[in-house]
C-alpha cells in the first residue's frame, strides 16, 4: 500500500533536507518554489520546503491524533494535497504563498523509505503469526486490513533491520563492534534488558560509545536531549544523515550475527486469535472502547476462520448434526416466511461455538423444507470470512440450519439513527467486505439474488458477513448467468433490469444490488426509493431514473454506485473490479482518516 502522497509530481518520497534544498536549487529558487517529502522523526508526516528570498524554509507536517494532517499552530487538512492547495491560497504563517510546484525531473521516482521497501513482506508474515492464517484467509485479511496491519508492524520494524541486534549486553555489543572493520560510526541497537529500554552502541576513534535510547509518556523514542521520533528505524535513519546528540552520524551498520529464534510482537496484539468475549466485544455488536490501544480487527474473532480449519475437527464435519450437541436458547433473534431463528451453543470436538440456527417451524410444508435443505447444500459448499459458514444441518423436533453467529444483527438496523456515531469510513470499510464476500462469490460461479443490507450481519461494528443464501444458486463455469424458470416473490428494488424483464441471473445482476446495498449503508439505512411500488420501480429505472446521491456519500463512490446501475449488464462491472475500486478508496481515506469511531 502505497502513500497516498506518491501520485503528487512534487512528492519526493524520503530525501533528505539537504537533497530536497538541491532540488529547489535546480528548480530555480523562485520566490513559492516548493515540494513535499517525507519526515523521518514523524510516522505518517511529511516536510514542506518552501523557496523565499533565495533562502529554503522547511516545515514539518504531522499527522494529528484525529487523523489530519497540520503545520505546528497551523490548520488542519484531511491530507497533504489539500494542505498545499489551502497554503497556495494563503501563507498563513509560512515564508510565502505556494506559487509553484518544484515538479520531480523526468525518470526521477518518489524515493521509498525504509520502512516502505519491508512492509509488504512483514505484513504478511505479521498476520501469519499472530494469527496462524494460512492460504485464502491469510490474503483475505491482508487485503481487508492492510491500512490497519501497517499501522501495527510499523513499531516493530526495527526488529527485521539488520543493525537491530535484540537482547544483548554492552560488554557483548562491544565485542561486535569491535569484530571486523572498526570505521568510525559503525553502530548497532539493541534492547537493554535491565530496563527494559533500548541503547545505540557506536564506535568513534576506535572507542565505543553508548546511548540511551528513552521512551516518552506520548510513546515517542529519542536520544537524551535529541529530536524526537515515532519508531526506531526512523530514529536511526535520522542519525545517518545527522549526528544529533551523538558523537558522529551513523555510517556502517554492525550486522545481527543471528536472527531471534521467536520475533518479538506487540504486546498489543494477542498471541493466537482469542475470543470476541475476551476482547472486550459485546454481543449487540458494539465496540465501546478500543481494547489494548487497538480496535477489534476481524482476524481476532472466533468467526474469521471456519470452525473446522482444525484437522481434528474436520474428521467430524458432516451436513448433518447430532441434536445432543446443540444446545438451544429460548430467545428469538428473528423470524421468517420460514419459521424463526434463536441462538444457540454448538459442541464440536475440541470447542463449542456460539451459532445461530434457523428453525422450520411447518415441517409438513414441502416447499419450505426442500428450500432450506437447497441452502443448507449451497452454503455447505462457501468457506470464506466475510460469508455467514453454515455449520450443518439437524433433524430433530424442527429441521434446523445451523450458522455461524453474527451478533450485530443486520446492517441496516445497525445503521440506522447511527449517523452522528459512525463515520463514513467505518461505513465504507464494511462495504469494502461485501465486496470482497461477493468477489469469492463470483470466482466461484455463485449468484446470491438476494443482496441488501438487511441480508448483511455484523459479527462487530468493524466485521460484516454476508448471508441468506435462500435464493442463491449455481451456475455452470462456462456460463455468464443463470435464467429463473418463474418469477416469484422478488425483492424487485434491489434487482436489475434483466432479472425482472428476463429472469436473467448473473453476477453482474448482484453487482446491481450491490450499487442499492451501498446506497442503504451510506444512507445509514433508509429504505430505496422511498414509497415506490416495485411496478413503479421499474418504470422509473427503465425511464433512466436512478437513486439519489445520499448526502454524505463521497464522488468516488458515487461514481461507483452510478457504474453498478449500468443499464445493460454487459457493460456493468463485475466484481473483480467494483472489490478493487472499493479497495483503493478504503486504503485512501484510511490513510487521511482516524481509526473510525467505536460506538
Amino acid at each position: 500500500m502505497r502513500d497516498i502522497a506518491f501520485s503528487l509530481p512534487f512528492f519526493y518520497g524520503s530525501i533528505s533536507r539537504s537533497e530536497a534544498d538541491e532540488f529547489l536549487r535546480l528548480g530555480g529558487m523562485s520566490d513559492g518554489l516548493f515540494l513535499l517529502r517525507l519526515c523521518l522523526r514523524n510516522l505518517g508526516g511529511y516536510v514542506l520546503s518552501v523557496v523565499f528570498d533565495l533562502k529554503i524554509y522547511h516545515y514539518p507536517i504531522e499527522r494529528q491524533l484525529n487523523g489530519t494532517y497540520a503545520i505546528a499552530g497551523g490548520k488542519s487538512h484531511c491530507g497533504p494535497e489539500e494542505l498545499c492547495e489551502y497554503y497556495s491560497r494563503d501563507a498563513d504563517g509560512l515564508c510565502s504563498v505556494l506559487r509553484k510546484p518544484c515538479l520531480r525531473p523526468s525518470g526521477v521516482e518518489a524515493k521509498p523509505g525504509v520502512f516502505d521497501s519491508i512492509k509488504e513482506h512483514m505484513l504478511r508474515e505479521y498476520a501469519r503469526q499472530t494469527w496462524n492464517l494460512e492460504g485464502e484467509a491469510l490474503e483475505q485479511a491482508i487485503i481487508s486490513q492492510a491500512p490497519q496491519l501497517q499501522k501495527l508492524i510499523a513499531s516493530t520494524a526495527h526488529e527485521k533491520m539488520a543493525w537491530y541486534h535484540g537482547n544483548i549486553r554492552r560488554d557483548e555489543a562491544e565485542r561486535r563492534l569491535y569484530s571486523g572493520a572498526q570505521p568510525d560510526g559503525k553502530f548497532l541497537v539493541r534492547h537493554r534488558i535491565e530496563q527494559g529500554m533500548y541503547a545505540l552502541s557506536m564506535l568513534y576513534g576506535k572507542s565505543a560509545y553508548h546511548y540511551r535510547i528513552g521512551l516518552d509518556k506520548s510513546g515517542k523514542f529519542s536520544i537524551p536531549e535529541g529530536s524526537k521520533f515515532d519508531t526506531l528505524w526512523q530514529l536511526v535513519e535520522y542519525l545517518k544523515l545527522k549526528s544529533d546528540g551523538v558523537i558522529h552520524v551513523l555510517r556502517e551498520a554492525c550486522n545481527n550475527p543471528s536472527q531471534p529464534a521467536e520475533p518479538v510482537r506487540p504486546p498489543s496484539l494477542p498471541p493466537n486469535r482469542q475470543s470476541a468475549i475476551s476482547l472486550g466485544y459485546n454481543p449487540d455488536g458494539y465496540t465501546p472502547e478500543p481494547i489494548g490501544g487497538r480496535r477489534i480487527l476481524p482476524m481476532d474473532t472466533d468467526s474469521y476462520v471456519s470452525p473446522y480449519s482444525d484437522p481434528e475437527e474436520l474428521k467430524d464435519k458432516t451436513l448433518y448434526l447430532k441434536r445432543e450437541c446443540l444446545l438451544i436458547d429460548e430467545v428469538e433473534l428473528g423470524s421468517g416466511n420460514f419459521g424463526c431463528v434463536k441462538k444457540g451453543v454448538y459442541r464440536m470436538r475440541k470447542k463449542q461455538i456460539d451459532v445461530a440456527i434457523k428453525v422450520l417451524k411447518n415441517d409438513n410444508e414441502k416447499s419450505l423444507k426442500e428450500e432450506l435443505m437447497k441452502e443448507a447444500e449451497f452454503m455447505q459448499k462457501l468457506d470464506n470470512p466475510y460469508i455467514v459458514r453454515m455449520i450443518g444441518v439437524c433433524q430433530a423436533e424442527h429441521l434446523m440450519l445451523v450458522m455461524e453467529m453474527a451478533a450485530g444483527g443486520p446492517l441496516n438496523k445497525f445503521l440506522s439513527g447511527k449517523k452522528d456515531q459512525l463515520s463514513i469510513d467505518n461505513v465504507v470499510e464494511l462495504l469494502h467486505q461485501v465486496s470482497m464476500g461477493m468477489k469469492y462469490l463470483e470466482e466461484n460461479h455463485f449468484v446470491h439474488r438476494d443482496l441488501a443490507a438487511r441480508n448483511v450481519l455484523l459479527v462487530n461494528q468493524h466485521y460484516a458477513k454476508i448471508s441468506d443464501f435462500g435464493l442463491s444458486k449455481a451456475i455452470g463455469a462456462d456460463d455468464s448467468y443463470y435464467k429463473a424458470r418463474t418469477a416469484g416473490k422478488w425483492p424487485v428494488k434491489w434487482y436489475a433490469p434483466e432479472c425482472i424483464n428476463f429472469r436473467k441471473f448473473s453476477s453482474k445482476a448482484d453487482v446491481w444490488s450491490f450499487g442499492v446495498t451501498m446506497w442503504e449503508a451510506l444512507t445509514y439505512g433508509q429504505k430505496p426509493y422511498k414509497k415506490m411500488k416495485g411496478p413503479e420501480v421499474v418504470t422509473f429505472i427503465e425511464q433512466g431514473g436512478r437513486l439519489d446521491r445520499p448526502a454524505e456519500c463521497p464522488d468516488e463512490l458515487h461514481e461507483l454506485m452510478q457504474k453498478c446501475w449500468t443499464y445493460k449488464w454487459e457493460d456493468r462491472p463485475g466484481f473483480e473490479q467494483v472489490e478493487t475500486e472499493m479497495r483503493n478508496y478504503y486504503y485512501q481515506i484510511t490513510q487521511k482518516t482516524s481509526t473510525p469511531k467505536e460506538v
